[in-house]
């Protein structure tokens, strides 16, 4: 039920991805003044979605404490149950203030059912299964992406707002019930604030120093690869319809879904920074790739005509194959990450605090990372952003492996 529970969550947090656009059309933001200030539209946008991320870095370290001082399954169930209300208000907002504080609230029940459910995974797994389970539980979520954001859009354009909703709120009634009916109480109580405790830790401080690097790598080259897929020629990227964006996005879902599938198995038994290392250098040496998809393309002869997609640019198959390889990089990488954060938080008395400074470490790269790829899409060139995402997860990935071997030598990628 925990991974039903990861496919609704996942599932509701990518149909209001896909249709942001769809908002912003019918909610149609205008300039306000408040207070004296204006309040330009742009602002009122960008609220759309920071409204959502500010939430949910407000909602980390109380949620995480909640989960490791009382019952995980009972904080899992009222964020559902906050969560199922949220859906159902989506298609009542009309305007921009409503949407913005719905977001938030969704920011909110998000993050709760992440966290909880990423806890109590690696909290009933034992050592041995650990990242094999975490691995499925992301599976669960990446798959919900894939069906969400290839169905959202049609559905809407078939039946309207309401339909959509209503399916979100069954699944996570049915994830609630699920969980409510099937799955025991926790009885781990973690007095004190385990999150000052686990902020020096040196295990979980030698990930963070890979993870906070990957942070910019993977907001940057995960968000830049569908402008670079549809923005006009003249802007640097591809040119190719909205169908063919969606392909490029799925490809990098779908092989990191089925990866996840094995990669946590294989990790519990080879090593977990082992695949850390490998899974973050290889993503970013894929990232620096990107920009040679035209070469590429133009030396095999890629430029076809494909089923439904139409006639696409020689670039476009290399850059969706550079996509899932991307997608089957992280699947390596990701799993074995949140094992260890999983490991510590259970041996050191606080899996939430854990998993929710990993949860803190990550949002520095997601805020800051998307503006200085923006930047250097204008002022340099669209390929810069893939040079400099790629260098981060490079970057991170050795600062990684450097403090392993000052700290293990010649054991350093199978000391954990």
């Amino acid at each position: 039920m925990l991974y039903l529970t990861r496919f609704a969550e996942g599932f509701g947090f990518i149909t209001l991805l896909t249709l942001l656009p769809t908002y912003i059309n019918v909610l149609d933001p205008q300039a306000t003044t408040i207070l004296g200030i204006t309040i330009s539209a742009g602002f009122v946008i960008g609220m759309y979605t920071t409204g959502f991320t500010l939430a949910q870095t407000l909602a980390v370290v109380p949620l995480a404490w909640a989960g490791d001082r009382f019952d995980k399954r009972t904080v899992l169930l009222c964020v559902l149950a906050v969560g199922a209300v949220v859906y159902a208000l989506f298609p009542l907002v009309d305007s921009s203030g409503s949407f913005i504080l719905v977001r938030a609230l969704q920011g909110i029940a998000v993050t709760g059912a992440g966290l909880m459910t990423l806890s109590l995974v690696g909290e009933l797994a034992s050592v041995g299964t650990r990242a094999d389970r975490i691995g499925k539980a992301n599976a669960a979520s990446f798959l919900a992406s894939i069906v969400g954001s290839l169905s959202a859009g049609w559905i809407f354009d078939a039946v309207g707002f309401g339909p959509i909703f209503t399916i979100i709120v069954v699944l996570v009634v049915v994830a609630w019930i699920g969980l409510f009916t099937t799955l025991e109480s926790d009885d781990t109580r973690i007095t004190g604030f385990p999150f000052a405790d686990l902020a020096l830790n040196r295990k979980l401080l030698t990930i963070t120093s890979f993870r906070a690097q990957y942070a910019f790598a993977v907001t940057m080259v995960r968000t830049w690869v569908p402008i670079y897929a549809g923005t006009a020629l003249a802007g640097g990227g591809l040119g190719v319809a909205a169908t063919a964006v969606a392909v490029t996005v799925t490809a990098e879902k779908a092989t990191n879904m089925v990866g996840q599938l094995f990669t946590g198995r294989l990790s519990d038994g080879y090593g977990r920074s082992l695949f850390v290392f490998a899974g973050g250098g290889t993503y970013g040496l894929i990232a620096i790739a990107i920009p040679l998809s035209p070469a590429i393309g133009a030396a095999i002869g890629t430029g076809v005509s494909l089923p439904v997609l139409g006639d696409v640019p020689p670039a476009y198959l290399p850059l969706v194959v550079c996509s899932g390889l991307l997608g089957v990089a992280d699947s390596f990488r990701e799993p074995a990450s949140m094992a260890l954060f999983a490991d510590e938080g259970t041996d050191q008395g606080g899996v939430a605090s854990s998993f929710g400074i990993r949860e803190l470490v990550w949002r520095p790269g997601s805020v800051l990372g998307p503006l200085i790829a923006g930047w250097l899409m204008v002022e340099v060139s669209m390929a810069s952003v893939f040079y400099v995402g790629g260098a981060f997860a490079l970057t991170g990935a050795l600062t990684f492996l450097a403090i392993l071997v000052a700290d293990h030598g010649r054991r350093a990628l199978t000391a954990w």
